[in-house]
């Protein structure tokens, strides 16, 4: 049995690069992963289709972290489909690089609102989802998971959703 057997993770930003390589880390370890994606459904439906040949369990979900009501459906995803939520990982992520002068505030809101207001709504989702279902869907803490990136280096940050 691997370690994540019966576990349910939603992994926002999935569909490509670093997202899609915790899926199928994911996956691997046993967990059901909700594959997450803004824009490339191609990408995320590869993914799934490639965990799901492997013999693992994935769905790919559309959704913008930037909508609440967006970030609400991807979580809400994972109960509906598996049955449970017990890891997040917010991964989904932007960035530009351009030389201060040439930021503008369309760069600034749009790199603020998917790095770090999308991180928010999608984890405010999950305890509004705990919260609302019963004790025995989950025991344990949800393990929330998110990069955070400084420009000298990125750290993983770890929480727990009690």
């Amino acid at each position: 049995m691997s370690k994540l057997t019966g576990k349910v993770a939603v992994v926002t930003g999935a569909s490509k690069g670093i997202g899609a390589a915790i899926a199928k880390a994911l996956a691997a370890e046993g967990a059901s992963v909700v594959v997450n994606y803004a824009s490339s459904k191609s990408g995320a439906d590869a993914l799934v289709d490639a965990i799901n040949r492997a013999g693992g369990r994935a769905i790919a979900v559309k959704g913008n972290v930037t909508n609440a009501a967006e970030a609400e459906e991807i979580i809400n995803a994972a109960v509906k489909e598996f049955g449970r939520l017990d890891i997040l990982v917010n991964n989904a992520g932007i960035s530009e690089f351009v030389s201060i002068d040439q930021v503008t505030e369309h760069h600034f809101h749009r790199i603020f609102n998917v790095n770090v207001l999308g991180l928010l709504l999608t984890t405010q989702a999950a305890v509004r989802l705990k919260a609302a279902n019963s004790p025995a869907k989950f025991a344990k803490p949800i393990l929330v998971l998110m990069s955070v990136f400084r420009v000298e280096r990125q750290e993983l940050v770890i929480a727990k959703i009690p």
